[in-house]
């Protein structure tokens, strides 16, 4: 069962929020792409500096979300924060949910969720300190290590990471949810 992942991400993306995710797909013998608003590299934040550069396979203007199965969104402060202003960037989020494939976002993640306008009535979790943020957004927010609501996969750090690649592969493999809502 061959399977294409898309990660969206820019520079200050959480290193462990996209380097983990993207080895335990790979590891599925699915393909990962890391998607980005710019070609070349993007750099990592890695706890508390920056981390490595990573290579950009796609930029968004070459892909569309009907190019793969499912969508990645790591965290990160400043990352989120660069994805959720960038139309582009919120028009792909916004399709996959469209076409009802399964979403991931972990920590800061969401927050990108919460300008394509898609949360409302959503279970979700995240960081903490966008709770309230989810929550204004519509969404019922819960401190779990990670919540699944119809295909839509959330987490809150990187300790959760192994919850949520699990269910993370686990709706991939699923497929399509038609009670995904837009």
């Amino acid at each position: 069962m061959s399977k294409k992942i898309a990660i969206l991400a820019t520079n200050g993306f959480e290193e462990s929020e996209l380097k983990s995710p993207k080895e335990h797909l790979e590891q599925q013998g699915w393909t990962a792409h890391i998607v980005s608003p710019e070609s070349g590299t993007i750099k990592a934040w890695a706890e508390k500096d920056w981390g490595q550069e990573y290579t950009v396979d796609k930029t968004l203007d070459e892909v569309s979300s009907s190019d793969y199965d499912a969508l990645v969104l790591p965290g990160g402060v400043i990352n989120p924060d660069q994805l959720r202003t960038n139309e582009a960037a919120l028009s792909f989020v916004k399709d996959f949910f469209q076409q009802k494939k399964p979403v991931a976002a972990i920590c800061h993640g969401p927050q990108i969720l919460i300008n394509a306008e898609v949360v409302e009535g959503r279970n979700m979790t995240s960081v903490g300190s966008i709770s309230k943020d989810l929550k204004n957004a519509g969404a019922n927010w819960e401190d779990s290590e990670v919540v699944v609501d119809n295909g839509l996969v959330t987490s809150r750090t990187p300790k959760d990471l192994p919850a949520f690649n699990a269910k993370m592969v686990e709706e991939i493999k699923e497929g399509k949810h038609e009670e995904q809502t837009l």
